[in-house]
Parts: C-alpha cells; sequence; structure tokens
C-alpha cells in the first residue's frame, strides 16, 4: 500500500516518534508499505512520521544509485528505534531535499561518518558505522523522529530566505508528482 507523504506544516511531523516494540501491530507490512511508498515517491529514505505514525521506524533504499556509485548496491536498511551514537568532526556539504518539503533543496553540512545503532525488521540489534551517502539518509531520516526537518538545520539567513515559501507550503501551495496529504 502507498501513504500519502504529509507535507511540511502537518503537526505530527513537529512531534518527538515513540520507540517501537517487537509486539507493534502489522510492523513488517508497515514495513513493506513504507518501502513501497518511498519507490513510488522515488525517494531513498523515508521516516514513518512522514506517514503519520509517530514511532521510530525508518526505511531506506540507496540501491538505485548503484551504477553510479557501486558501494550503494546493498544499501537498503530497517532502522527500528535508531540512535546516532557517534559521529565524526569531519563534515560534507551536499545538496538535501525532502518528500515532506517538495521542491526544496538545499545546500547543508552534516558529519560525513557516523556510527548508529538500531534494530532491523527481525528486532536483531546492530551497530554500524556509516559514512557518505548511507550516513547522510540515516541523519536526515532520523531527524523526522524528532520532530525536525533538514531546513532546521540551516544557517539563519537562509531559513529566513526560505521562511514564505515553508509558509505558503504549510498553506497547501506545493507541487509533488508523488501522493500528499496534508495533516491539520
Amino acid at each position: 500500500m502507498v501513504y500519502p507523504i504529509l507535507i511540511y506544516g502537518s503537526p505530527s511531523l513537529r512531534k518527538e516518534s515513540e520507540p517501537v516494540t517487537p509486539d507493534y501491530p502489522e510492523l513488517k507490512q508497515l514495513i513493506a508499505d513504507m518501502f513501497e511508498t518511498m519507490r513510488a515517491s522515488e525517494g531513498v529514505g523515508l521516516a514513518a512520521p512522514q506517514i503519520g505514525r509517530n514511532i521510530r521506524l525508518i526505511v531506506a533504499d540507496a540501491s538505485i544509485y548503484a551504477d553510479e556509485h557501486p558501494e550503494l548496491a546493498d544499501f537498503q536498511r530497517v532502522f527500528i528505534n535508531p540512535e546516532i551514537v557517534e559521529t565524526s568532526d569531519e563534515e560534507i556539504r551536499l545538496s538535501e531535499g525532502c518528500l515532506s518539503v517538495p521542491g526544496i533543496h538545499e545546500e547543508l553540512y552534516r558529519p560525513e561518518k557516523i556510527v548508529i545503532k538500531y534494530f532491523d525488521e527481525n528486532f536483531e540489534p546492530h551497530e554500524e558505522a556509516l559514512d557518505g551517502f548511507p550516513a547522510r539518509i540515516a541523519q536526515h531520516e532520523a531527524d523526522h523522529l524528532e520532530g525536525h526537518f533538514f531546513t532546521d538545520r540551516l544557517q539563519p539567513l537562509r531559513r529566513a530566505l526560505l521562511s514564505g515559501k515553508l509558509s505558503s507550503m504549510a498553506k497547501g501551495n506545493y507541487k509533488a508528482a508523488y501522493k500528499t496529504r496534508q495533516a491539520k
């Protein structure tokens, strides 16, 4: 099932998410639906709050870029209750966009490397070092679990310049090539 993506301005996107327990109802189906939703929206990551579920669940799949970046061929993950436990001092600047903020892309500095602890879809624990694009995806999506957007991390002047667009988006003025909804 493809869920609509909640758009900037939806109150639930600003809420901190709750931990997921192994007895969460129909978790495997939700994970499958999130992957389907992410791919239908042409994303590489999706956090549960973006579909209206305020739980600590992320799906990611960067394998679509494997032709240009072979190291991404196997990067498909389910992160349950993720926690970034370490970040590098070295930061890298890359353009970011977000399915919940359609049409806006901004250059943003983030740590190049992270260590993340999480459970997979079988509730097996993992601690994994990620760098480059996978680290970027994990950090971006983990922000959603805390109620943050990538735009919150921009320099104050850049945020101020975008405030009109974001305000307009929150009122329903945006275009997206995938299923979306505004939650009040």
